[in-house]
């Protein structure tokens, strides 16, 4: 039988995810790495100088006094649900071999049926919107050919 790369991928197990993203704190500084990898620059005014305020939560300019937070702009913005909520959602979406229903979502989460399924479809649009311009390579014969 043929093996395939893609079928040993390197995951995140539960544990390791535990480890990571448990905290809230911990979700909201991945955010922030995600968001400013470079450090923290103003959407108005481009400076790099800024304070955090409101218990770390929003970012503040120096020079232009522009409030900016970590999720505005994000799947996450005007959420109420934990962040760290999401990010649990993210991996069991993400790390299975196969689909998780919003039922299950709802069961793993703790959440409403509603919520479950309102969280899996803003993943999943994100996940497409990530991959919509990337091209799969040929392999088969038939495609190489353009038979297909």
């Amino acid at each position: 039988m043929t093996s395939y790369d893609i079928q040993f991928q390197k995951g995140l197990s539960l544990r390791d995810f535990n480890k990571n993203y448990a905290t809230e704190e911990a979700c909201v500084e991945a955010v922030i790495t995600a968001r400013w990898p470079n450090g923290f620059l103003c959407p108005d005014c481009g400076s790099p100088r800024h304070c955090r305020i409101a218990r770390g939560k929003l970012f503040q300019c120096i020079a232009c006094r522009k409030q900016t937070s970590p999720t505005a702009g994000t799947i996450f913005q005007d959420t109420k649900l934990p962040l760290s909520v999401w990010f649990l959602a993210m991996h069991l979406l993400t790390q299975g071999k196969h689909s998780v229903s919003a039922l299950e979502l709802k069961r793993q989460l703790g959440v409403a049926y509603s919520t479950a399924w309102k969280v899996k479809q803003k993943i999943l649009q994100v996940m497409v919107e990530r991959e919509e311009d990337r091209v799969f390579p040929a392999t088969l014969p038939e495609l190489s050919q353009g038979l297909l």
